[in-house]
């Protein structure tokens, strides 16, 4: 099938076989509940702060995320209804979708995939943060696809019991992309598997083929003229935060980033950043206590 200007080689019964034994994390109710709300010709926030109340870790997420510094709130924020109106509909839907994967494992797998959620977190803020400064749109959906990008890898923990030292292997490699190792070893990959839990959580299909691609674009993909250019700026600024997040170091145990390395000019290019820009944001970073 045909993803964006890429292929992904799978047929039916291959996709079948990918994902035997996984389970694909379920939208708990909450997550339909507001979900629901948000498809309401008038969507109720008050009822949405409800909806959030009935859970202490999700509120306590969402007063976590306002008081952040990436929202500049001078004020401590302590009220569930003003937190979320602060973040709007569709910031706390994307916090749910994230927290809602985590719900569904034990306290055992939580513990195993700490290194991956802290990742995750952290490539979000760090794409809605980028997101804003180079003058991007919307930066909540470069926040949902920072939070979903790496989706399937949970998954490929629980399926593989050695996809973690496979995974250690593929970022090592500077010359073989991180898919590619995992074809080879396992015959299917982290972005397939989390192309088709984007799908299966109804996420737009425009992040679904980034999740699918993220490891595949190089440096021409970013400055060959055909092409959507908002799908090239989002994978520019995800790319850019996982390499600010230091995924290479906290996922792939290396100092160096050798994917970045390859793409690195043409995307800071496509953005409008300079190196300078790039140090600047990892003080920033570095200051709020996200590297």
């Amino acid at each position: 099938m045909r993803i964006g200007h890429m292929t992904i080689e799978m047929n039916a019964e291959q996709i079948e076989k990918v994902l035997q034994g996984i389970k694909i994390p379920p939208q708990p109710q909450i997550l339909v509940d507001i979900q629901m709300e948000q498809i309401m010709p008038n969507p109720d926030i008050t009822q949405i702060a409800r909806l959030i109340r009935r859970d202490v870790g999700l509120a306590g997420t969402i007063l976590k995320v306002v008081n952040s510094p990436f929202y500049g709130i001078k004020s401590h924020i302590t009220s569930i209804e003003q937190a979320v109106a602060l973040l709007g509909l569709t910031s706390v839907v994307n916090i749910v979708n994230g927290i809602s994967i985590k719900g569904s494992m034990s306290d055992a797998q939580i513990t195993e995939l700490t290194k991956f959620w802290d990742t995750t977190s952290d490539v979000a803020s760090i794409a809605a943060s980028i997101a804003r400064k180079v003058g991007y749109h919307s930066p909540d959906e470069a926040y949902l696809l920072g939070l979903f990008h790496n989706c399937g890898i949970p998954l490929m923990m629980l399926r593989y019991p050695n996809y973690k030292d496979l995974q250690i292997r593929a970022y090592a490699d500077p010359h073989k992309r991180i898919t590619e190792w995992e074809n080879e070893q396992i015959q299917t990959n982290h972005a397939v598997v989390g192309y088709y839990t984007g799908r299966a959580w109804n996420l737009p299909a425009e992040l679904c083929q980034i999740i699918a691609e993220h490891h595949r674009v190089d440096a021409e993909y970013f400055t060959e003229e055909s092409g959507p250019h908002q799908r090239k700026a989002l994978t520019a600024i995800l790319k850019t935060a996982e390499h600010l997040a230091g995924n290479h170091l906290k996922l792939g145990n290396q100092t160096e980033d050798h994917e970045w390395d390859r793409i690195h000019e043409a995307v800071l290019e496509l953005l409008g950043l300079s190196s300078y820009d790039l140090d600047e944001m990892t003080d920033s970073l570095g200051d709020s206590g996200l590297i």
